[in-house]
């Protein structure tokens, strides 16, 4: 799409996950798929023929362990199928789970567009990915809670950045892993 603007760089987590992203994520998110989704907001508007509702200020979704926060909410719904895909927008808006293991994954970004149905989240704008201490950042990331592999770009002038931390360091220091 913007190949000649997006420097693209890929992070494979089959590779990376024993040592950045241990992500237990699959079970998790199918466990969270059955549980009922909650939606709060100060205001909510709905375009019934298009199938888009909206959902604005102080955004609130939560289904099971997963949480978004945002400033605003959009769920579309796809025709003939019971499967939405969720964009939420803020400054940031933060997408929460806790994995299997009972630790949780943390995804900022100005814009989290979340799809259950393909196991998908992405991300973009000042987006970043947290777990157990460490950090991958960048333009976009895109997430696969299903086959656990993730993909971060960056912008021509800016890189993807990746901060990983020892594991001595999580075992000595519990509280800062997040």
């Amino acid at each position: 799409m913007y190949k000649q603007f997006t420097k693209k760089i890929r992070v494979n987590l089959l590779l990376s996950s024993l040592i950045l992203l241990p992500l237990n994520v699959a079970y998790s998110a199918i466990v969270d798929l059955d549980q009922q989704i909650v939606i709060k907001a100060k205001r909510q508007a709905s375009d019934l023929k298009n199938k888009i509702a909206s959902y604005l200020d102080d955004v609130v979704i939560t289904q099971g362990s997963l949480s978004i926060h945002a400033d605003v909410v959009q769920v579309i719904s796809q025709a003939n199928s019971d499967n939405k895909i969720y964009i939420a927008r803020g400054k940031p808006a933060v997408f929460r789970q806790l994995l299997d293991d009972g630790q949780p994954i943390h995804l900022k970004a100005n814009e989290i567009k979340y799809e259950p149905a393909t196991h998908t989240i992405t991300i973009s704008g000042n987006a970043s990915v947290s777990q157990e201490g460490s950090l991958v950042s960048g333009n976009q990331i895109i997430y696969n809670t299903l086959t656990e592999q993730l993909t971060a770009e960056s912008n021509t002038d800016d890189t993807v950045t990746t901060i990983l931390q020892p594991q001595n360091k999580l075992k000595n220091n519990p509280q800062e892993n997040n």
